[in-house]
């Protein structure tokens, strides 16, 4: 199932990018996605925090 969303507030932490959008719902949600070639991390969260600390924690096992 592909997710057309809109994304705002985004932010960029390190090779993350942590961004908000609205689901299916219309519930906010909070994005954290790695951009590193090959790396494949990305995740959902109900709070900004929660995705801002995926982001500053996350380590790419790509090299």
């Amino acid at each position: 199932m592909s997710a057309n969303r809109s994304f705002r507030n985004v932010t960029r932490i390190g090779p993350v990018q942590v961004g908000t959008s609205y689901d299916n719902r219309g519930r906010e949600k909070h994005t954290a996605a790695c951009t590193a070639p090959r790396c494949g991390f990305s995740a959902d969260y109900d709070s900004r925090a929660a995705a801002e600390l995926a982001a500053r924690t996350h380590r790419c096992p790509i090299r």
